[in-house]
């Protein structure tokens, strides 16, 4: 009866730790965006993954990134505070807001199969403001005032909507539902047991 209890009281508290790890869990859901832009010559789209927390001026942080561009796979997201190869000493940020304005002056790199590096801005010092995408091509060579033939800096449209939100209140009910449930079943088996044991002495006496 001992070890039941034991038993019992070490499922409820690892099932409960489950819970609340995945409480925690929650706490850092992000976003799933759609974006995608183009121009002259220029088709890119696919996904964002963001935290979900905007800062001061309402600008998520893209931690993930997939699509393509082009027809070429995207293979990563350029790290936030470095350039995208070939446009140095620009750095990306890698922010995306719901506001009118998506994108900062400093924009998000991402890098193709192609080897090939890509950076779409805004970019406010235009006589009308709008995106551009700065796109770098192999043979890399530093700064961007090297660009070559391969190169270019052309006008695109972007646009990036979310589709999807997480839902953490119902993966934490499931869980506490699941905790009560191995609970109870526990609690019966003692129960049933102790019963069996009385009817037991009962017929011996």
């Amino acid at each position: 009866m001992k070890n039941l209890a034991l038993l019992s009281a070490t499922a409820l508290t690892a099932t409960t730790g489950l819970v609340f790890g995945t409480m925690q869990a929650a706490s850092a859901a992000t976003l799933t965006w759609q974006w995608n832009y183009s121009g002259t010559g220029i088709t890119a789209n696919g996904n964002f993954v963001s935290n979900d927390t905007p800062d001061d001026l309402g600008f998520y942080q893209i931690m993930g990134i997939t699509g393509t561009r082009n027809g070429e796979t995207i293979t990563g997201l350029q790290p936030a505070g470095t350039p995208i190869p070939g446009n140095e000493p620009f750095n990306v940020d890698n922010l995306i807001s719901l506001n009118s304005q998506q994108l900062t002056g400093d924009g998000f790199g991402y890098s193709t199969s192609g080897g090939n590096y890509s950076s779409p801005f805004f970019a406010n010092f235009l006589p009308t403001p709008g995106y551009l995408e700065v796109f770098s091509a192999p043979p890399l060579t530093p700064g961007f005032e090297n660009f070559g033939t391969e190169d270019s800096e052309l006008p695109i449209s972007f646009s990036a909507t979310i589709v999807s939100v997480p839902e953490p209140t119902s993966t934490l009910s499931l869980l506490a539902l699941g905790t009560l449930s191995t609970y109870l079943v526990f609690k019966r088996k003692k129960l049933s047991k102790l019963t069996d044991n009385k009817q037991s002495d009962g017929v011996q006496a």
